[in-house]
């Protein structure tokens, strides 16, 4: 490491650009209803606008993998804060639909610009310990989710007569102050090269790298991973309103588990491994599933805790993975790894709703288009346990998998 990089204020920086990715997840989460009633918005607006940032993020994420060895992490990060500041920007002085369009893409592209950039800068600056590292670098991921919903739910102030947050523009704002603090810190601070470049690993050999056998798998696993942990959270309103009435609380245990648990990863890691990690991760995600697709009452919250155990270690985990086992994909091979996560989500998400609406309308008849109103609202609730119990096949996949990896990877250390 050379003697002019400040390996803890470029770690915080990187923090704090996290902290905007998932700030604007959780903020402008809670603002969707908002926005259909400000901007006259029909349901499908504000599912285009939602799901620009799903496709923003990857599509940011695989392109700047590839440039961050060509252009360097710091102008690749430059880039991010210029993207989330013009995003921020344009979502508080957006007149409708266009203008949130295009100020959700460039925030969906600053997200995954910072991951594309900040996971091999991480790699870079604590090569000693860099699965530890990355699942303190991604605990900012859930944390920041839960404090832009209290934000939105604590701050917000709600319009009598419309019944819609009255300063949401305010709340947007909130974000420009890690967004100026990180953007500050990046432009002044010296940047170590990429650990591909600093081991002196050719462009050609990371490519060809790229065909290994174990790192293709653990693009497929991360498949399953990343589905498994977005997905759920996503959808958890939807698919646990038929056995309580605080989805968004069980929402909150989950993702403040991960929090918890990501800080505490380096005894974990430690004492487990990452391929122990992950085998004890997906068969907790499985069992905490199963809970929540079968339990009622206050069961759900414990299976809201397991699961919460389960996936928090998932993503920080695949990355670390990768970097400590298959050093010579670089910045490529862990930018792919967090690409096809989230390309997967969002495909998954498509095809679940439409599994969704198929199983609501089945359990409605023949005469779905004259159902009343209760009668939709109990099918609805009858669907999302269908659907948690359709997704809990992807975790018992997993387990199944991360054992054979894990004594795979085991024999070939004690062979080595």
């Amino acid at each position: 490491m050379q003697a002019n990089i400040n390996r803890n204020q470029l770690f915080i920086a990187s923090c704090l650009a996290l902290l905007v990715t998932s700030l604007s997840f959780g903020i402008r989460a809670g603002l969707l209803g908002t926005w259909k009633v400000d901007f006259n918005l029909s349901q499908e607006d504000a599912s285009i606008i939602t799901s620009t940032a799903f496709w923003g993020f990857p599509l940011a994420v695989i392109l700047g993998g590839f440039l961050v060895d060509i252009i360097g992490m710091k102008k690749l990060l430059v880039g991010a804060f210029v993207l989330h500041l013009a995003g921020i920007i344009l979502t508080i002085t957006a007149s409708g639909f266009t203008g949130l369009f295009i100020s959700t893409l460039f925030i969906g592209m600053g997200n995954g610009t910072v991951e594309a950039a900040c996971n091999p800068l991480v790699t870079a600056l604590y090569t000693e310990k860099k699965a530890i590292k990355l699942n303190h670098f991604h605990l900012w991921f859930p944390g920041g989710i839960v404090i832009g919903t209290l934000i939105v739910y604590f701050f917000g102030q709600t319009d009598a007569a419309t019944h819609v947050l009255s300063n949401w523009k305010v709340l947007v704002a909130v974000m420009l102050v890690p967004t100026v603090l990180y953007g500050y810190l990046f432009f002044k601070l010296d940047f170590p090269v990429t650990e591909r470049v600093a081991s002196g690993v050719s462009s050609s050999e990371m490519y060809k790298s790229l065909g290994n056998p174990l790192f293709i798998l653990m693009i497929v696993l991360m498949f399953g991973t990343a589905i498994t942990e977005l997905f759920t959270g996503q959808w958890i309103e939807v698919l646990l309103k038929s056995v309580t009435d605080n989805a968004l609380l069980i929402l909150t245990i989950s993702t403040g588990v991960m929090v918890i648990g990501r800080g505490l990863a380096e005894p974990v890691v430690h004492k487990l491994s990452t391929t122990g990690v992950l085998l004890i991760s997906a068969a907790l995600s499985a069992v905490g599933l199963y809970i929540l697709g079968h339990a009622t009452g206050n069961t759900v919250f414990v299976g809201a805790l397991i699961f919460g155990l389960g996936v928090c270690y998932f993503w920080p985990n695949m990355l670390g993975f990768v970097a400590e086992n298959l050093p010579k994909t670089g910045a490529v091979g862990l930018n792919l790894m967090g690409g096809a996560g989230m390309f997967a989500v969002s495909v998954y998400m498509i095809f679940m709703g439409k599994f969704y609406d198929n199983i609501v309308n089945s359990k409605l008849g023949s005469d779905a288009a004259n159902a009343s109103a209760e009668a939709v609202d109990a099918a609805k609730k009858a669907a999302g346990p269908e659907i948690i119990n359709a997704t809990l096949v992807i975790p018992i996949i997993l387990t199944v998998a991360f054992a054979g990896l894990y004594f795979f990877m085991k024999s070939k250390k004690k062979a080595a």
